[in-house]
């Protein structure tokens, strides 16, 4: 099935010595909860931008002069994950919104598709995914021609951007590749290595490495629509979740956050602004090492994942176009999800069915 990484370093990815079982209600549970939050988002988003207060997320001026405009101009976005703390009893809480550049998509879309139809295909499974990104495409009003790029060094990124690719070209469009050092400058817009303008791109690269970089300065010049738009960089930030417990105090789908420690009335959890992967975060009995020390951080009340069999579920909840459309579940030995956490499947029971 082209899953080239379903070995990571040796060490197993994709696991399906286990499945997560759920029912149908259970299923609608979780994708009322997707949409609930959706909806929260956008509404934070659309607060942040009235009352001009994306500095206060983190971002630069230039940051935030590009996610405002974006949001002004009602860019679509294409996707995103959340990831929730649930186990099965009381509602799913926000762990936080992977809005930027969520990977975990191919395993979830095709690969624990497949693994249902071979093991059990009178079941089902919370995932329309695939058929969700092909029609998403042509509604993003994007050109004709769409130029896919990634870092050259992570086999799982470039597994996730060829995923991507195939659901655009079968939606109808061109789908160049490149990886980000073969981004050019012209002086007047963004070019591929075989000198053609970059009119659009999907960047499975962070936002703020983008703007990092040489050609980033850039950016707020050239005519290029970028995927995902820049307004995602408000709720990529983690201090985005002290937004909404601010904007929703005790809403049943978040966990109390916010800026200063102390504040969460009971054990907290610490999480850098633009962290990923579990790195560098502070928990109680766990501190993971990484490179975002120098970060500012976000306090959230600390709710473990709950334990099956010694294993640590995440569910990452994906949203297509605004809409929940699957789920993918991360498992870890420990209470952090990580790079290292081993993805497994899921299936549900329909309705009626014995």
């Amino acid at each position: 099935m082209g899953f080239a990484f379903a070995e990571i370093e040796g060490e197993p990815y994709w696991d399906e010595t286990a499945c997560y079982a759920f029912t149908a209600a259970e299923i609608d549970a979780l994708e009322a909860a997707t949409a609930e939050l959706e909806r929260l988002t956008r509404l934070a988003c659309a607060h942040v931008v009235r009352e001009d207060t994306g500095r206060a997320l983190g971002l630069s001026e230039t940051a935030w002069t590009l996610a405002k405009r974006s949001w002004l101009r009602g860019e679509p976005s294409l996707y995103g994950r959340m990831d929730l703390r649930w186990d099965g009893a009381g509602p799913p809480k926000l762990l936080e919104y992977n809005a930027d550049t969520p990977t975990a998509l191919f395993e979830a879309a095709v690969v624990q598709w497949e693994w249902l139809q071979c093991t059990n295909p009178a079941l089902d499974q919370f995932n329309g995914l695939h058929e969700a990104l092909i029609v998403a495409w042509p509604r993003l009003g994007l050109p004709a021609r769409v130029h896919f790029a990634c870092a050259k060094d992570s086999i799982e990124d470039r597994g996730t951007l060829d995923y991507l690719r195939d659901t655009a070209i079968q939606a109808g469009l061109a789908a160049p590749a490149l990886t980000m050092d073969e981004i050019g400058w012209d002086g007047r817009c963004f070019r591929d290595a075989d000198e053609q303008p970059i009119q659009a791109i999907f960047k499975l690269y962070p936002w703020d490495w983008l703007l990092a970089e040489d050609f980033g300065a850039h950016i707020p010049h050239a005519p290029t629509r970028w995927i995902e738009p820049a307004w995602r960089l408000m709720p990529a930030s983690k201090a985005f979740l002290a937004l909404l417990w601010a904007l929703f105090p005790d809403h049943p789908n978040l966990l109390p956050a916010y800026l200063e420690p102390g504040r969460c009335g009971g054990p907290e959890i610490a999480k850098p602004y633009w962290g990923r992967e579990g790195a560098n975060i502070t928990a109680p009995g766990a501190e993971i090492p990484g490179p975002y020390t120098d970060q500012p951080r976000v306090w959230q009340r600390y709710a473990e994942l709950p334990c099956f069999a010694g294993r640590y579920p995440a569910l990452g909840s994906w949203v297509i176009a605004g809409v929940p459309a699957g789920l993918g579940i991360r498992e870890d030995a420990t209470p952090i999800t990580r790079d290292t956490s081993r993805f497994v499947p899921h299936w549900f029971q329909p309705e009626g069915s014995k």
